[in-house]
């Protein structure tokens, strides 16, 4: 009998598999790629070890749980022996179009090697569908194809890159092997900070949810999910939004009393989604864009294999041109306009060559010289990954 492994976003759509009697093992993958460092030179299990840990900095897991998780669904993927095919699950949004990229990925590398490796993506949610309409698109499950594969493997790549520009030179490239790759991968350039006010999309559809009247974090929450195609956000990754955009100083959401926005905890999430919000006179600055909010916070954040530091300065997305720029600080820009090229010139034609340059003390100087030592270039400390439904 034909031995199945079935591979999901998330535990509410590996319920929903297994109730609807879909035949085989069920696995979730879980990570929200989204959010944090994403290197994909790492093999699968380093990178593992880096989303665990920055899912449990970040408070959305206990560590030992998280990461105990990872090296089952890791074990389970790089030991195929007992099954025949693997049946990839998954929906048209950013969170699992990244999981899906990733897996084709991985299995396009060799693990797959000698099973047959189909692939299902709904247009939507998997856990709203009935039992029949699971059984029909399981029914019809098409093979994975090398294009496919190959298109995957160069867009994990330039995902997990640190130079966004490859994504966006993939997305001038045909990609409709994978359909809604293209849609999710320019939602994920929407999170780098705008040109125009250093927001994120996110953030700024949270702030103005907040200013139109949605107070309560529940409220701002659905308000910027009515706003997107496909909805790739949850809520416990919303509310951190809100807190990074608040503080005791900078801040541009509080609650009503002024006291900084605070993600919640299991404890507390009751009080939190029912708290009532305000932007602050900096939010509606910032908003407005008569201020930049990445000029203004200290805080650094992760997409995929960017590091994007606070400054004027660095990676932005244009929402005009729809493209990803690279902002040069103002000083650069002013330094770069100084150039004292006259001067520079007159300089060159005064110079006593012959006194200068005797042949006998360039030897010398040569003889003495030694070459200057090459500076050992270092990786970027990762802050290694929250869960979508």
């Amino acid at each position: 009998m034909t031995q199945r492994l079935n591979i999901t976003n998330g535990d509410s759509a590996a319920g929903t598999l297994s109730e609807a009697g879909i035949e085989g093992k069920v696995i979730s993958w879980r990570d929200v790629l989204h959010e944090g460092p994403v290197d994909s030179s790492l093999s699968l299990e380093e990178l593992s070890k880096e989303r665990a840990a920055f899912i449990a900095e970040q408070g959305w897991d206990d560590f030992a749980h998280v990461s105990g998780d990872f090296a089952e669904r890791d074990r389970v993927i790089r030991h195929l022996d007992y099954f025949d095919e693997v049946v990839l699950w998954f929906e048209d949004d950013l969170y699992d179009q990244l999981q899906l990229i990733q897996l084709l990925d991985f299995f396009g590398r060799g693990a797959a090697r000698g099973k047959t490796l189909s692939v299902i993506v709904v247009d939507g949610y998997i856990p709203p569908l009935s039992g029949a309409d699971l059984k029909r698109l399981d029914d019809k499950r098409p093979r994975v194809t090398p294009q496919q594969l190959d298109l995957a493997k160069r867009a994990w790549k330039a995902f997990g890159s640190a130079d966004p520009t490859s994504i966006s030179k993939l997305l001038d490239e045909d990609t409709s092997a994978l359909k809604y790759l293209a849609s999710a991968l320019t939602r994920h350039l929407e999170e780098f900070p705008s040109s125009t006010n250093g927001l994120s999309r996110s953030e700024r559809e949270a702030l103005t949810a907040i200013e139109a009247g949605r107070s309560t974090p529940v409220a701002a929450f659905l308000d910027a999910a009515s706003k997107q195609d496909s909805v790739f956000l949850g809520d416990i990754v919303f509310y951190s939004y809100l807190e990074r955009l608040s503080g005791k100083k900078d801040a541009l959401v509080t609650w009503k009393d002024g006291t900084p926005v605070i993600a919640p905890t299991a404890e507390t999430s009751r009080e939190f989604v029912e708290g009532q919000l305000a932007l602050t006179p900096l939010g509606r600055e910032v908003l407005a864009g008569s201020k930049d909010w990445q000029s203004i916070h200290k805080k650094t954040r992760w997409l995929g294999g960017v590091e994007i530091n606070p400054g004027e300065g660095g990676w932005r997305w244009d929402p005009s041109a729809r493209r990803i720029v690279r902002l040069r600080p103002a000083k650069l820009r002013s330094a770069s306009k100084l150039r004292p090229t006259k001067k520079l010139r007159s300089a060159r034609k005064l110079r006593p060559v012959k006194k200068l340059r005797p042949v006998k003390k360039l030897r010398s100087a040569k003889k003495k010289a030694r070459p200057a030592k090459k500076s050992k270039s270092r990786s970027p400390a990762r802050r290694a990954p929250r869960r979508k439904k």
